[in-house]
């Protein structure tokens, strides 16, 4: 492709993912239908935890609602450009599409990072810590807390995205992966990109493994407190409000850590290892948390049944 002059450079073309071409129609049905039934499934979760008063004062339902929202919006940011790409002619992105792709990817990302954590933190005064429990975390201090990882993932995302686009970019335009990500732009860059992967190695590094830590941490703490319980019904319950949280984290940063922790590759498992992150994870969360949660389950129906339904002890 030819090289154009970096002032000309208004906006890029995303290859999307490798695909058969026969399999394009099923492709887009396929992910069309992920993007629907993501956004139902959470703003499901998302109204029912506001209307339900047992729930929507709890923190663990807040970090639940609040991360109902960030799915919503991870989703919204990738799947429908991920969609153009099974659809016939080029679908370019401009310049300044790119750089709020990029940036509301990590922010979002990092914001989810963080508000797991809080979540394993949530969860390991809940069974760890269950006479002080509501002395150590309660709504308004798990406001504060949401609040916080808002922040943080607005000041990461805002980091690497200004990291990014301060490089020349004089052609060629084409991004080889399905949406703005910082190791397929930075290779388009027209200079030395070396310092840019060292502090997105260091930066995204140590929130993943920051954050990872601090879970494995408190779910090896929550685990031993588990086995201690006598009763088989209290340590089903408890392995299985865990379980989820387990599943979902394992889910989302096994492919952060491949695409982001490893060396410079450009590699065809890249595309697929990020689709777990952006479409699969927003996707499961909310068949996770109300399949695998009594609670949630209880409130569905009390929502459904109207004021009349009772609630089960």
């Amino acid at each position: 492709m030819e090289r154009v002059n970096s002032t000309s450079l208004t906006e890029f073309i995303l290859t999307g993912i490798p695909y058969p071409l026969r399999l394009r129609t099923f492709l887009f049905v396929f992910f069309l239908l992920i993007y629907i039934l993501t956004q139902l499934g959470n703003l499901l979760i998302l109204v029912t935890v506001w209307v339900d008063p047992q729930l929507h004062a709890r923190p663990m339902y807040i970090f639940l609602g609040v991360l109902s929202v960030i799915d919503m919006g991870i989703s919204t940011i990738i799947v429908p450009r991920l969609m153009m790409s099974f659809t016939l002619g080029i679908k370019p992105i401009s310049f300044g599409g790119c750089v709020a792709q990029l940036y509301f990817y990590h922010f979002l990302g990092s914001t989810q990072c963080f508000l797991y954590t809080l979540m394993a933190y949530d969860r390991y005064l809940a069974i760890c810590q269950p006479l002080r429990y509501h002395i150590l975390m309660n709504a308004k201090l798990s406001t504060l807390l949401v609040t916080g990882a808002w922040v943080a993932g607005s000041i990461h995302g805002a980091l690497q995205a200004i990291l990014t686009f301060r490089l020349p970019y004089c052609g060629p335009n084409q991004v080889d992966y399905f949406f703005c990500d910082i190791p397929a732009v930075l290779r388009l860059a027209c200079t030395d990109t070396t310092v840019n992967e060292q502090v997105t190695f260091v930066d995204i590094g140590v929130v993943v493994a920051t954050c990872f830590s601090l879970i494995l941490l408190s779910y090896v703490q929550i685990t031993q407190a588990i086995l201690r319980i006598r009763t088989t019904d209290g340590r089903r319950r408890a392995f299985s409000t865990c379980g989820a949280h387990v599943t979902v984290v394992t889910v989302y940063y096994v492919p952060c850590a491949f695409i982001y922790l490893r060396p410079e590759t450009n590699s065809p498992l890249d595309g697929a290892a990020a689709l777990f992150p952006t479409a699969i994870t927003p996707f499961l969360n909310p068949l996770i948390y109300t399949l695998r949660n009594q609670e949630v389950k209880l409130a569905l129906k009390r929502m459904i049944g109207g004021p009349g339904t009772k609630s089960e002890v």
